[in-house]
């Protein structure tokens, strides 16, 4: 499975969508839609994203009740 759709299967589980992500990460919509378009996360972001959403990224986001994506 590819970080993008991993990333997309936890804002479903948080209940957040992208531009919303994009507000809680610092950058823009447009900024956060491009990198999803060219797969071109850094980890740096990548934990962000993970920490923004409650979990943490460990090859895979994890959550405090055990869930896993």
């Amino acid at each position: 499975m590819k970080l993008v759709q991993k990333i997309d299967m936890a804002l479903a589980y948080k209940k957040i969508n992208r531009a919303t992500l994009a507000r809680l990460i610092g950058t823009t919509p447009q900024n956060l839609h491009y990198k999803f378009k060219r797969e071109t996360f850094t980890q740096e972001e990548v934990e962000k994203i993970a920490s923004v959403l409650g979990g943490k990224y460990v090859f895979g986001f994890e959550f405090p009740d055990g869930t896993k994506i």
